[in-house]
């Protein structure tokens, strides 16, 4: 995947059920602690709404706007009408390219080709990610045994933003 606004792009992968975005929200503030703005891409396979009928976006937007951008003094809205299929991860970071942020988190996309951190709970059963994807950087598990990618303790996100500061920032740096 080509980064075209060269920020740190994380990804984390897992089956449905595994915890990612319980796991991505205990995490951020531990990396915002640290000093880092983080932001997020988080993909749906659903369909949504964030205006909603009897609102001057929607009905803007109904009538033909894209994008329509909401502002208010403590949030900004981007809200664009999507017709190429399922949306590519690359298209969308175009998002970040004005804003002051130190790493994008990626929630979503795992059949792309981006460096991801697996999140693997044994109980659930599913097969690990990583051996067939080539961008799993690390695992996070609950079970700890020999994998040939860094492991992370899955239930310590201090360790996953450790790993993150450390390795995957430090690389991204020097690359």
């Amino acid at each position: 995947m080509s980064n075209s606004c060269a920020l740190p792009v994380l990804g984390f992968a897992a089956s449905s059920g595994t915890g990612k975005t319980t796991l991505i929200s205990r995490l951020i503030p531990l990396l915002n602690e640290r000093g880092l703005k983080v932001g997020l891409i988080k993909h749906s396979h659903h369909d949504f709404e964030i205006d909603h009928p009897g609102k001057d976006s929607y009905r803007l937007r109904k009538a033909g706007a894209s994008p329509v951008v909401l502002v208010s003094s403590h949030r900004r809205a981007i809200i664009s009408e999507l017709s190429a299929g399922e949306p590519r991860l690359s298209d969308q970071l175009f998002c970040f390219n004005n804003e002051p942020i130190d790493l994008v988190i990626v929630e979503g996309f795992r059949h792309e080709q981006f460096p991801k951190i697996e999140l693997h709970r044994a109980e659930l059963n599913h097969p690990l990610l990583h051996p067939t994807d080539d961008s799993i950087i690390a695992i996070a598990s609950n079970v700890n045994r020999s994998f040939d990618i860094p492991y992370i303790e899955l239930n310590a996100p201090q360790q996953l933003a450790d790993f993150i500061i450390n390795h995957f920032l430090n690389e991204h740096h020097r690359d």
